[in-house]
Parts: C-alpha cells; structure tokens; sequence
C-alpha cells in the first residue's frame, strides 16, 4: 500500500484540510470531524481499492483502512500539516452527535439480534396471504389457523422478545426484562383492558389511571420499560444489604418498572396517536391531499412508536361511515410499497451476501403489507433507505392526494389490497392507486439505489488479497491454527455488535465477547504487531501466520487511553495465556461506552475457512476460532 498516496486521495475527497476540524485514528478507522459534510465526496472514497468502507456515523465521518490505518494516519498529518490531535479532548465531537440519530441506533442496535425471527415470521404470513387470495384453503381450517399462528407468534410476542435484546442492550437482568414484556401480555392484563374500555370507566391502579393499551405486537413501550428498568436496578443495587439481593431488587424492579410501564410509559404512544387522529381528521375536512402525503411519508416512524394504530382505527370509522377511507388505507399502501423499493435497491448496491438475501426476502414480504421486518431489519438499521422510503412514501402519498384515491374495503396495505380500491363507480381510483404504489416504489428504490448504504464496499476479499502485508508464512504448510478467548465473558456472534463495519464481517471474520472481568490475555503464541496510543486495540501476528485484533469497547478510542492499562508493548513476543491488558469495566460503562469486544481474524482472505464457536461463556484460553 503507497501510504502517501491513499493519504492525500483521502484528504482531497474530504474536502481538503480546510474542511477537517478534528481527526484522529482506532485500530482500523480514520475518524474525522468536519466542519461541512457536504464537501465530502463519499463515493470516490469507497472506490479507493485500499479502503474497506467508509462510515458517516452520528456526526463522525469514519474511512475503514484495516490494519495499516496508523501508518495512513501520519502521511494524513504530514500530507495536510495538520496538528497531530489523536489524543485530543472529545468535546467537539460530542456536540455534534443527534440525539435522534443516537435514538435510531438504539432501535436498530436492539433489532439487529432478532432480524431472523422478523424475517421468518414475515415470510410466513406471506405464504398465508397468498394462501388466501388464491383461496387455498378455508381460513376455518386446522391448516390455516396453524400456519396463522406460526407467523402471527414473532410479531404479537415482540414485547417479550425485544426486552431480551433490550436488556443486553441496556445491561439489565435479561430474565427480569422478559418478565416485563410479559405483564404487558398478560392474558388477565388483556382481559382487564377490555373490560375498561367496554364499560367506558377504565381502570385504575391505587388510585392511578392504567393505560388501557394493547401491546401486542409493539415496540417503544417494552424499550422504554427495558431503558427505565436500568435506572431502577442500578439504584436498587446500591441501597439494598447485599445480603437480601437476590429477593428484594427482582421484587422492586418488577414492582416499580411494571407499575410505571403500564401507567406512564407504555400508554405514551397511544395518547400520542389519539391526537395525532384528531389531527389527520382536521387536515382530512380542510386539507384532504396533504394526509395521505403526511401518512405516507411519517408512517414508518408511526409504525415504531405504535401510534399507526389509530389512524387504522380512523380508517376503519370511516368506511363505517363513508364506505370510503381517504386516511389511513392509502397512506399505509404506498408507505409499504416504498419500503419494498428502498430495500430492494441494496440487493444492487451491497457486496454483502447475507444482506442481499436479507434485503430481497424483506422486501417481498413488505410488498404484502409486513413491513416490520424491510423496517427493522433494513431499512431503520442503516437509515438511508429508511429515509428513502419516507421519501418515496411521501410523493406516492402526494398523487394520492391530488388524485383522490381512497380504499373502499378493509384490506391489509399489501398488493394484494388492490381489490379493496375498486369503486362503485368503475376503475378510475383503481387506476390510480396502481400508479400510486408504482411511483412510490420506484422513487424509494431509485432514491436508495443513489444513497447506498454505509456497509457498501467493494469485494472485502479482493481488498485482503491485494494487500501485500496480509500474506501467511507459508500456505503450502499451513495445516490449521486456532484462537483462544482472551477475555472471560459471553461470546456472541459478529451481527450482533452494535456497530455496522464489525458487524458486517468487514475486517474479517470472527466473533465478539461481552466481557466479564477487565483482563485482556494472548489468544495464541505471536508478536504484538499493534498497540495503539488509546491502549483500546491490540494487534496480534501469532506464530502461524494469523492476524489477530482485539478490539476492548465499542468507540471506546475517544476515551484516549483512560481506563486501559497496557502490561505489553509494540513488537514483543508473546505466549499464549500471557497477560496483555487490563481495563476497568465500570468506567468505561459510566462514560457510555460499551466494553463488548470484537476479536477479528484481519486476514481472513487468506484462509479456506474460519469457524467460531459462540452463544456461550467461555474463560479467557478456551478455544474460539478454528482456522483452517
């Protein structure tokens, strides 16, 4: 790799060093804080053969070189005689972070664990919708309600599920959080909120009014619950006799969180979509074309905060009344159908096999009106085609409009509701709504298919493979190696790190560890190759020929070094076993970090297979990786 070059290729598409305003360097990333994002030319810089990826994340532009970022890291400060700040105060990048960018990562970080379940369970109801337009069988049947069943159960039980991915998320007692999400589909619960709302009087816990919500199948409510859950358990903790623990902060958590959730926090999202009715209602009396562009372009953020479920309340009244719903039907059509053309767009733009699959299946399951898993699983994960499709939502929503399509039946806005718009009046709204849905998924798709998505990169295996540094000792007798743990802790797979470029095996295959002490040992006999000035990132060349990368947090570069106490040095020799690092866990989780530990197998290209070995508790020296 020509340093120099790379360097001032990456400075020019930047924006030069006028437009830098920090940069500093991890173990695999440039990271730049710019002042204009827009002078960025992100495409020439995903082209470079000698760069993996390049991450636009919360305010920080991020260019993935691999192993030999250090070396690109000082041409960059030579080349554009900038000051040398790798180990400057983080202050203004934090400024510069959005809160509701930070939101969304929360969201999709919380997803990514259950993406297969989604995607499963939308495929299912896919087959079941077909089964009921070509009518396959009776929907009385053993068969058919079974098959209901297994594709119903992931979405109406995602309160339970999510409060797993919550609780890891928000580093709470998993098995509690699951007790949480349970209260909220309590069969009793259940019945106790149609009882409220059939006698009108509703209901009341010592005097406090309960939220008379349905939470089957929602999402914000067991999220807000779970985060809350982390203040609780950590106060409780501090205040009760350790002695008494194990019985009394289970007790209190259950007590305070499911009290709050069912009173405050969980009903949020419903009273929000009550008023947001009244407000669609309004605008449908005066302004009736801006609605369905308003439902068309917001309904993917409706959909996360459960508030859709009152405009689909709205729309059922007004077929009641009308025998004609301008609100909620159309705006849901082209919303889906949008999100369909957002995430079929990345089939074309990603290298990436796992998501192409991912991609393509979501996609047809949303073009049949089950959207959680394209939104969940694609779209929201990496938020350009999310807004894509809120884009695209919102023009098909727009003709909509001005062309007065409404739905004249209850139908689920998929494809197969295209009946539903057909009028007493002959095929002119029919017409309309089919033209609709194809502007709107064409606009997504082309809108996506422009934007791409920040795991696109070019063929990670060509990049290992043209580096002239990432050659084993010797293929003709390499007869296999293995890796050992080199933390206590639960390893778990690469997907579900919260972060894109491990996440996506872009640096190599491997697997991540949830730490449960702060010792970081040698995986193998080797040479520590890379120890950076951050002390969060060791590189391991072990005697095989295997490049090895520590990697101890998430982001956790931006501590500059506190923390992290090194117990080796660049370029010694090594044993397997021998004590590396030391790190303090609680400080690092008390700054926001989180301490999960990506461990990278850097030259993965040059290897026929590498098998991991996860979803246990390993101790640090128990096998992990097998590389043949």
């Amino acid at each position: 790799m020509n340093y120099q070059k790379v360097a001032k290729d990456v400075l020019k598409h930047v924006g030069g060093k006028e437009n830098i305003k920090h940069v500093t360097h991890c173990a695999t990333r440039l990271r730049f804080t710019l002042y204009e994002q827009s002078k960025v030319d992100n495409e020439s810089i995903k082209q470079m053969k000698e760069v993996i990826d390049a991450v636009d994340k919360g305010g920080q532009y991020q260019v993935v070189i691999g192993n030999e970022v250090e070396d690109v890291y000082k041409n960059l400060m030579k080349e554009g005689n900038l000051e040398d700040n790798h180990n400057n105060d983080r202050e203004d990048e934090v400024d510069n972070r959005n809160i509701f960018i930070k939101l969304l990562d929360v969201i999709a970080s919380i997803f990514t664990p259950i993406i297969p379940v989604l995607a499963g369970s939308g495929m299912i109801k896919a087959l079941i919708a077909i089964i009921d337009t070509f009518k396959l069988t009776n929907s009385d049947t053993a068969v058919h309600r079974i098959l209901t069943i297994l594709g119903d159960a992931g979405f109406y039980f995602l309160p339970v599920i999510l409060a797993v991915s919550a609780a890891k998320k928000f580093n709470v007692n998993q098995y509690i959080a699951i007790v949480i999400g349970g209260v909220l589909l309590h069969p009793a619960f259940i019945q106790i909120v149609k009882e409220g709302k059939s006698s009108g009087e509703g209901v009341s816990f010592l005097g406090m009014p309960v939220g008379l919500v349905d939470y089957a199948s929602t999402v914000i409510p067991i999220i807000l619950a779970i985060w809350f859950m982390s203040f609780v358990e950590k106060q409780l903790n501090k205040f009760i006799p350790k002695a008494i623990k194990i019985v009394l902060v289970p007790m209190f958590t259950i007590l305070i969180v499911a009290i709050v959730t069912l009173i405050v926090l969980g009903p949020i999202g419903n009273y929000l979509g009550i008023g947001l009715s009244y407000v669609f209602a309004t605008l449908n009396v005066h302004v009736g074309w801006l609605v369905p562009t308003l439902v068309g372009l917001f309904m993917p953020l409706l959909v996360m905060t459960g508030m859709h479920y009152a405009l689909i309340s709205l729309g059922i009244n007004e077929l009641a009344s009308k025998n004609f719903d301008p609100i909620a039907g159309p705006g849901m059509f082209v919303s889906n159908l949008a999100q369909a053309g957002a995430a079929f767009a990345i089939v074309f733009r990603t290298k990436n096999k796992e998501l192409k699959t991912l991609a393509s299946s979501t996609s047809f399951t949303a073009i049949f009106g089950i959207t959680e898993p394209v939104l969940y699983g694609v779209n929201l994960r990496y938020k350009r085609p999310l807004v894509a499709a809120m884009i695209g939502g919102g023009v098909g929503g727009l003709y909509y409009g001005i062309t007065g399509v409404g739905r004249f039946a209850q139908i689920p806005p998929g494809i197969l509701s295209i009946p539903g718009y057909i009028g007493p009046d002959g095929f002119g709204v029919l017409i309309h709504a089919i033209i609709g849905i194809i502007i709107a998924f064409v606009v997504a798709f082309l809108i996506s298919l422009t934007l791409g998505i920040n795991e696109e990169t070019l063929d990670v295996e060509e990049q290992h493979n043209a580096s002239d540094n990432n050659q084993i000792a010797d293929k003709d007798t390499f007869t296999g190696a293995h890796v050992n743990a080199p933390i206590t802790g639960e390893v778990i797979p690469l997907n579900e790190v919260n972060d894109p470029t491990f996440a996506a095996e872009l640096l190599g295959k491997g697997v991540a560890i949830k730490p449960t002490e702060g010792k970081v040992y040698a995986p193998a006999d080797g040479t520590i190759t890379a120890l950076l000035d951050s002390h969060h990132a060791i590189g391991i060349t072990s005697d095989e020929g295997v490049e090895i990368l520590i990697h101890v947090g998430l982001d956790t570069v931006e501590l500059n070094g506190q923390f992290y106490f090194p117990q080796v040095e660049n370029g010694q020799e090594i044993k397997q076993g021998q004590l590396l690092l030391e790190f303090d866990s609680k400080q690092i989780n008390d700054a926001g970090y989180e301490t999960t530990t990506p461990v990278i197998i850097t030259n993965t290209a040059e290897f026929d297979d590498v098998e991991t070995i996860v979803n246990q508790t390993m101790t640090h020296g128990e096998k992990i990786i097998n590389i043949s």
